[in-house]
């Protein structure tokens, strides 16, 4: 299936959606009624000027223990925390006094992205990729990308924005980056309603479009640029194999982070770009199989290094 990547990843980034707004649901009973009740919310127990909840015996019944809480800081089952790395260093250099179970979860992130994933929370788990993504067809289909063209910027700068983000953290005394977040608005938005973070959310989809292709996550957002710092040495990566490329190129033009991809056609190497989000639309497209998952030879890779 050629597109197998790309349901995947949709499959996975509307289902934590999905597990994050079940996880927000109980099933209720008080004086004999049963209602389902989102976020506590125990309105449908009014009937006229009476309120059941207010007295009664209450019985709650959690219809999931999968997700709780958002992306910033959940549990899984109500037991394994995991921790946004961003956000939690961005609370604890504004001064926020933080759970141990917090500085558990960033552990637990790190470990798994880490040591496996890299940047693949990007392209696999971040909302925002799909408003990105969605920017980036609309592009090709009205060829918007050759009757624009994208002002230069360095795709480095999104570390700048990183420390940037850290910085007015600790000056301010307020998490800057998650105050203004259009991945933490469009999260929340789904997951609880959308209010005033539509804009922030439209405000990244009109730059990706008219604008510089895959500008957003490519360029800007500092939490990319942290999960590329973490996952710098996982072991989860593409595959290059010369042999049997036929150097059409066309996984270069369709890769969201085309620097990735420099040893297409030169040489058969392991794809270990800091940039790179691991998506597998370069392994989609690829009809050499020439590119493919797997996981670092680590003794060869220590050669390569000497």
């Amino acid at each position: 299936m050629r597109y197998r990547f790309l349901i995947l990843r949709r499959v996975v980034q509307l289902g934590i959606l999905a597990l994050f707004f079940i996880g927000n649901l109980s099933w209720i009973e008080i004086s004999g009624r049963h209602k389902i009740v989102y976020q506590g919310d125990t309105s449908v127990f009014v009937s006229g000027d009476k309120n059941l909840s207010s007295g009664g015996g209450k019985q709650i019944n959690d219809l999931t223990r999968i997700f709780q809480g958002n992306l910033s800081s959940s549990k899984i089952f109500w037991v394994i925390p995991m921790s946004d790395p961003l956000a939690t260093a961005q609370l604890f250099l504004a001064g926020g006094a933080l759970a141990l179970d917090v500085y558990l979860g960033v552990l637990i992130t790190l470990v798994l992205y880490g040591a496996i994933f890299g940047r693949a929370f990007c392209s696999f788990v971040c909302p925002m990729n799909m408003i990105t993504d969605f920017a980036t067809v609309l592009r090709r289909k009205f060829n918007l990308t050759e009757s624009f063209k994208p002002v230069f910027v360095g795709k480095n700068i999104k570390y700048g924005a990183l420390i940037l983000t850290l910085g007015l953290s600790f000056f301010l005394g307020v998490p800057s980056f998650e105050t203004v977040s259009p991945i933490a608005m469009l999260q929340r938005g789904i997951v609880f309603g959308m209010g005033v973070g539509l804009f922030g959310v439209l405000a990244v989809f009109l730059f990706d479009l008219f604008w510089i292709k895959n500008g957003f996550c490519g360029y800007i957002c500092p939490l990319g640029a942290t999960y590329a710092l973490i996952g710098k040495y996982s072991l989860w990566r593409v595959k290059y194999d010369l042999q049997s490329c036929t150097k059409c190129m066309k996984c270069v033009q369709i890769c969201p982070e085309k620097e990735a991809l420099i040893n297409i056609g030169r040489k058969s190497a392991t794809i270990d770009a800091m940039s790179c989000t691991k998506c597998g639309r370069c392994i989609e497209e690829c009809q050499d199989n020439a590119l493919s998952y797997g996981i670092v030879n680590l003794l060869k890779r220590r050669e390569n290094e000497a």
